[in-house]
């Protein structure tokens, strides 16, 4: 028996054991360090809807010294010959706070939101947390751009209003894009003036997958 060649044989199957063995726990710490991540981005994920009737009202300041008061569920609207100004009522209900980043003015319902890089940049920080009321603020101080004509040419044919909102978590990621309709309801009694409501119709997730097909 040529005892170096038993001697390099089994050095030879302990080292493909070893090598099974290291590759068989680094695929599982692979594992398990994915499904901690998945577990911290789910900690963070927001996700805005409209808020709820029963929900407190907010006062929104705007630049320009105007202030504009919303109700739960319900959207404000100014529009004038150079301005418009509009405020959503929305609640966060995903796990993780909101951080919103811009908005944009779609015409068509159905298609597909702006590219990221084109919507409008808030003028200041707006956070909705968790479980709690918030808002959106749009102010489009330009009346030759597209939005503005979009917007009032939909006000005075009474249509619904179509906003994008651009958000994400708080460290910068898991972006998403909710579409909000804006449109005049009946109000609560025959002699108030009749309020704007709003609805969400889509969810686009921009740096995570497609919550569907």
């Amino acid at each position: 028996m040529d005892w170096a060649v038993l001697a390099d044989f089994g050095t030879a199957i302990g080292t493909l054991v070893l090598a099974v063995a290291t590759f068989t726990a680094t695929r599982s710490a692979n594992r398990s360090a994915r499904l901690a991540e998945r577990a911290l981005l789910e900690g963070l994920r927001p996700l805005l809807l409209p808020s709820s009737f029963g929900d407190e009202t907010q006062k929104v300041r705007f630049m320009d010294g105007r202030w504009l008061s919303v109700r739960g569920g319900r959207a404000s609207m100014q529009v004038d010959a150079s301005t418009v100004a509009l405020v959503l009522s929305v609640r966060n209900v995903g796990s993780g706070l909101a951080v919103l980043h811009g908005w944009s003015i779609p015409d068509d319902p159905l298609a597909a939101p702006a590219d990221p890089v084109d919507f409008r940049r808030l003028a200041r920080d707006i956070y909705v947390s968790t479980n709690f009321v918030g808002f959106v603020q749009v102010a489009i101080r330009d009346p030759q751009s597209v939005a503005y004509r979009t917007v009032v040419d939909r006000v005075r044919r009474d249509d619904f209003v179509l906003v994008d909102v651009l958000y994400g978590d708080a460290e910068g990621s898991q972006r998403v894009i909710s579409r909000f309709s804006v449109s005049k309801g009946p109000a609560e009694h025959p002699t108030d003036e009749a309020e704007y409501f709003v609805t969400v119709s889509r969810h686009w997730n921009i740096d995570q997958p497609a919550p569907r097909t």
